[in-house]
């Protein structure tokens, strides 16, 4: 594991693998750079593979620097490419890495990007009066607040009711039933510090990216699930007609993580994408 240090001084810690043009990869909330160990192989023949632990992420302590904010994370993301020297970067961010792409856009533009591969997530989390493209269709201010209590009286049980009640009728059987996947991903939760991740979690929750989609200049591939926890192939669409020429693939059957679904898939789509003018 390499690390660099944050202008704030906190230490962000990143996997770095293969050889060949970068690929820096940006996991989820809650998730860690394990999320996209399952592509190595394929990946590592032809790039150089970075992939972090955001920060309050992955079981590392924030220390002294800043909470998780999307602002400070992207922050961060300009830090990393500044440390390894990285330009013409393909760029892959999964639900909150690609808010932070979303955020690093708007405030440093696409100068250091080559590609933006952006997996199943909405501009704009809350909905609104006449914005149901966020969680559920239906997540408004109130339910934001109800999550926000969940997570403070038990924060691995907030995160997994979540993903449980929402779009995805299986996730909600399997919560109900107790299975060991969910069981596995309840004590993963209970390891973590909760504190850095619920001010994340604001944080997100808070920003509206809409604005930046139409500033996106640079090729993009976006994935989606459909059988998303959170987002109905509406909004997909959305983000697909909002940033230019765009493609969009939506893996049927697949959840918020459809990469995980259809790994052979993501890794082809991935670098028939990345690899398209070499």
């Amino acid at each position: 594991m390499s690390h660099f240090i944050a202008d704030d001084g906190a230490k962000i810690h990143v996997r770095v693998s293969g050889e060949g043009p970068p690929i820096v990869m940006l996991h989820g909330w809650t998730s860690s750079h394990h999320e996209w160990a399952p592509f190595l192989n394929d990946l590592n023949r032809h790039h150089r593979v970075y992939r972090w632990d955001a920060r309050g992420h992955g079981g590392h302590p924030v220390d002294n620097g800043d909470p998780p904010t999307a602002e400070r994370m992207a922050r961060d993301f300009a830090n990393l490419l500044d440390h390894y020297g990285l330009d013409k970067v393909a760029a892959v961010g999964h639900s909150m890495g690609a808010l932070t792409l979303w955020q690093y856009i708007r405030d440093y533009g696409t100068g250091r990007l080559s590609r933006l591969c952006i997996i199943d997530q909405s501009p704009k989390l809350l909905t609104e009066p006449g914005w149901e493209h966020g969680i559920y269709g239906d997540f408004g201010p109130d339910k934001a607040h109800e999550l926000m209590t969940w997570l403070a009286e038990d924060f691995a049980e907030g995160v997994l009711k979540l993903t449980a009640f929402g779009l995805n009728e299986r996730a909600r059987e399997k919560y109900l039933a107790g299975t060991s996947g969910w069981e596995r991903s309840r004590s993963a939760l209970r390891a973590q510090d909760p504190s850095p991740l619920i001010a994340c979690w604001a944080s997100l929750t808070a920003a509206d990216y809409r604005d930046v989609l139409r500033r996106i200049d640079i090729p993009a591939m976006l994935v989606y699930g459909g059988q998303s926890n959170f987002y109905s192939n509406d909004a997909a669409r959305y983000v697909a007609r909002e940033i230019p020429d765009a493609i969009l693939h939506i893996y049927e059957g697949s959840d918020h993580s459809p990469h995980q679904w259809q790994r052979e898939r993501f890794a082809r789509d991935l670098l028939h994408f990345i690899d398209a003018d070499s």
